[in-house]
């Protein structure tokens, strides 16, 4: 059992944790929530004795192991596998006694104690838990400087995984894994024999692998059985069961202040005005639970962009003279679409939304866009660059050269920066805030497309849901990257498998995408395709083509809907010349009639093919 009495921690004279209790039962599996700087990563520093509470203490359990990753990536000569199986200190240093040891009694009992804790297979069992972490044969036995940060951070939780520590202790376990990996993850913990803590914003990995929530708000934690679902269903019934007590405390407040306002003055009732004034000052109130209205995604809507916005005919690309990293690109996207990219990390994910953005060339093949297309593209590493010491009013000032400073402000109010936080420097901003304001940043110019890679890394729950709901009121399409599959789920109709050196269609759900990366349904060898087969594929090119149609009548929409406009105004001039738009004041009768001609024409013909457009929709549907 791990105890948290009453424990209060303070940074900088700050109150982090004020009197935070609970109780984790062993063997417990709990999700630790909250919302970004309410101080999670600061209890489980404290929970591992990082940190020392001022006030109350954790209990632990005895002689228990508790395993949490450093803060120090694993480096140097070792290789990946080295790295993981020294995570088994006992192991390690009973094969070292081994080679060593003369004693023939002693050697008897290292290698009776090596049998029990099953060393001599640990090889196999670390190259499986490297290989769901996305290390191929190859890397397992590269040296770990080869590798970038966020690869070591996966062999160090490779290390964690195989100690088996009796309390396993996570902070953001999933933040440097792609959707293959997590959900090698997420299967791994579901079996874990021991207590397990785990801080995480991934509502399916809280979902199915937890079966506790302890969230941690205003200093205090709240403890929650379930999973994260079953925790914002308590939730949301605690809110309004506060919400109505709240009104009825309001409501008796308003009628005893009434009642001391009328009648402390008569000396008949002055004293029950007293009494009533006590009772006033005794009352506790009932704070309601607490929102953020800052917390807010609003994506600027762009300007009108027929389709395709983007082809990729026969495209690769490749990093200077290097062989190209992916060939055989043949792809459309449409001014509605919304596209998830799937693969592991390494396979060219990354190097696509790059392709795409422009930031990369084609090396064969080509890629057309139009010249007017704008697209915000989002990284990581745009959080880690923005300038410390600078604000978000001063940079989007910069990013927005010439702009008004209310056009500058209502930016940055979509973002949920307004008041102090516009004006607060960005190394004071918790990771969440920057990454809004770099989502700020690359949307300042309305753009058509959006490439999100990793977009929900540094947000809470609160803060995924809320663009989540930013990204289908967009009007723009959307490319999306990330491990989040709720988030995929809920913003991407297309999904797209980045495998193989090319990227292609991938023509079932996420569900099926997810059975397949966990072996539950392995491909077979390949066969001649079944009628089954065949409809299924006819059905995509159909599912295609309806996606297309209904892209073009949305964009003739428009248009009619401009021209028509235009007519009004054009009507306006000519019979009511004092309510004359501006531009069509100085235009003669005469010119008036030709431009009112030439609109109707161009509706006429814009009619024509809404018309047409909508004949071949209602074909296919028929089909």
């Amino acid at each position: 059992m791990l105890t948290i009495d009453g424990i209060t921690v303070r940074l900088g004279g700050r109150p982090i944790l004020e009197h935070a209790s609970a109780t984790i039962p062993k063997g417990a599996r709990v999700g630790l929530i909250g919302r970004n700087g309410a101080g999670k990563s600061t209890l489980m520093k404290a929970v591992i004795g990082e940190i020392e509470p001022d006030d109350g203490q954790i209990g632990k359990p005895a002689r228990a192991r508790i395993g949490y990753i450093a803060q120090e990536a694993p480096d140097g000569a070792i290789t990946p596998e080295e790295a993981v199986l020294a995570a088994d200190v006992e192991r390690a240093r009973l094969l070292e006694e081994a080679e060593t040891c003369t004693d023939v009694d002693r050697l008897g009992e290292v290698h009776e104690r090596l049998l029990a804790i099953d060393a001599y297979t640990a090889p196999a069992r670390a190259a499986k838990i490297l290989s769901g972490l996305g290390f191929d044969e190859d890397m397992q036995c590269r040296p770990l400087s080869s590798f970038s940060g966020g690869w070591k951070m996966r062999v160090a939780l490779g290390a964690l995984l195989f100690s088996e520590p009796d309390v396993l202790l996570l902070d953001e376990p999933s933040n440097h894994l792609d959707l293959e990996a997590t959900l090698w993850l997420e299967n791994f913990l579901r079996s874990y024999p021991a207590t397990l803590l785990v801080i995480s914003h991934e509502r399916d990995l809280l979902n199915n692998v937890v079966d506790h929530i302890l969230h941690l708000q205003g200093g205090k934690l709240s403890l929650y059985a379930g999973g994260y679902d079953a925790f914002e269903k308590q939730r949301a019934e605690r809110a309004a069961q506060l919400a109505s007590a709240k009104a009825a405390q309001d409501a008796q407040r308003a009628r005893l202040q009434d009642y001391v306002a009328r009648n402390s003055a008569r000396a008949s009732t002055a004293k029950q005005a007293q009494a009533r004034a006590k009772m006033l000052a005794k009352m506790q109130p009932i704070v309601a639970l607490m929102e953020d209205p800052s917390l807010s995604f609003e994506f600027p809507s762009p300007g009108e962009l027929r389709s395709p916005m983007i082809t990729l005919d026969g495209a690769a690309v490749a990093y200077g003279d290097a062989p190209p990293i992916l060939q055989r690109l043949d792809m459309r996207i449409d001014a509605d679409d919304r596209i998830a990219l799937l693969g592991r990390n390494g396979n060219g994910k990354t190097t696509l939304a790059r392709l795409l953005s422009a930031q990369l060339p084609t090396v064969e093949g080509a890629m057309t866009a139009p010249g007017k297309l704008k697209v915000g593209y989002f990284t990581q590493y745009q959080i880690e660059e923005l300038a410390r010491d600078a604000t978000p009013v001063e940079l989007m000032t910069r990013a927005m050269e010439g702009q008004a400073p209310a056009a500058v402000r209502a930016q940055l109010g979509r973002f949920g920066f307004s008041g102090p936080r516009a004006t607060t420097k960005v190394e004071k901003l918790s990771g969440g805030e920057r990454a809004r304001l770099a989502l700020a940043l690359i949307t300042r110019d309305a753009p058509h497309l959006l490439i999100l890679d990793e977009p929900t890394n540094h947000l809470d729950v609160d803060a995924r849901e809320a663009l989540v709901q930013a990204l289908n009121d967009y009007t723009g399409a959307v490319i999306l990257i990330s491990h989040d599959r709720h988030m995929v789920e809920l913003t991407a109709d297309r999904l797209v498998l980045v495998d193989g050196g090319t990227a292609r269609e991938y023509s079932g759900s996420m569900d099926d995408y997810i059975d397949f990366v966990l072996g539950r349904n392995p491909p077979k060898k390949q066969r001649a395709p079944t009628p089954e087969k065949t409809a299924s594929t006819n059905r995509a090119k159909t599912d295609a083509k309806v996606r297309f149609i209904k892209s073009e009548l949305a964009s003739t929409e428009k248009s009619m809907a401009r021209l028509e406009a235009s007519l009004h105004e054009i009507d306006q001039a000519m019979c009511e010349p004092a309510k004359a738009p501006a531009h069509l004041v100085d235009i003669a009768t005469g010119d008036l009639l030709v431009q009112r001609s030439q609109v109707s024409d161009q509706l006429a013909k814009v009619e024509a093919e809404w018309l047409a457009l909508g004949e071949k929709l209602e074909a296919l549907k028929n089909a």
